[in-house]
């Protein structure tokens, strides 16, 4: 079985699907990494080479049908982009077969759980101010907003607020239909 996980940016869909994979014994991919693997290059850097976010998508979805291509993919957990159940990669999803599933969590616990990264996706410690982190709530509920239209598309959603990663992981491992 394949699990797909999505959400916004930092709501855990790495380290909640890399603790669910270990869990049931099935390898995990998280679609950023696998990106940058494929084109050599980091997300923002690639980023930059398309005019539209949809070009982009369309381009690292690629990435995808590789992993999806790999043997032992047939079970595993992917932690997909916060885009991950929009157009391109949408149709490849529906197209692999599996549960996709969408973790939810309020703008609060996911600006606390914000990390930052350089323009070569190494991580870098920034401490921010009262007003930016108004400023991150605040995009936060609009990406919230924005990619929520998107996540009708999965098969259901699990609010993870006021969970560890473990317990997340084992929430999630209870509801799945295996």
């Amino acid at each position: 079985m394949r699990i797909f996980l999505t959400g916004v940016s930092c709501v855990g869909k790495s380290t909640i699907g890399e603790r669910l994979a270990g869990l049931l014994d099935i390898a995990f991919f998280d679609l950023d990494t696998e990106v940058e693997i494929y084109y050599g290059t980091s997300i923002e850097r690639l980023q930059q080479r398309f005019l539209t976010m949809y070009s982009f998508r369309k381009a690292a979805s690629e990435a995808l049908v590789s992993v999806l291509a790999r043997p032992e993919s047939s079970n595993c957990v992917i932690a997909l982009t916060p885009s991950g159940l929009m157009s391109p990669y949408l149709q490849i999803v529906r197209k692999a077969g599996g549960v996709k599933v969408v973790l939810l969590d309020t703008p609060e616990n996911i600006l606390a759980r914000e990390t930052f990264y350089d323009i070569d996706s190494r991580l870098i410690a920034k401490a921010l101010t009262k007003r930016e982190l108004a400023l991150h709530l605040r995009e936060i509920k609009k990406d919230i907003a924005h990619f929520g239209k998107s996540f009708c598309h999965a098969d259901f959603q699990i609010d993870i607020s006021g969970m560890d990663a473990e317990s997340a992981a084992l929430t999630l491992k209870e509801r799945l239909p295996i």
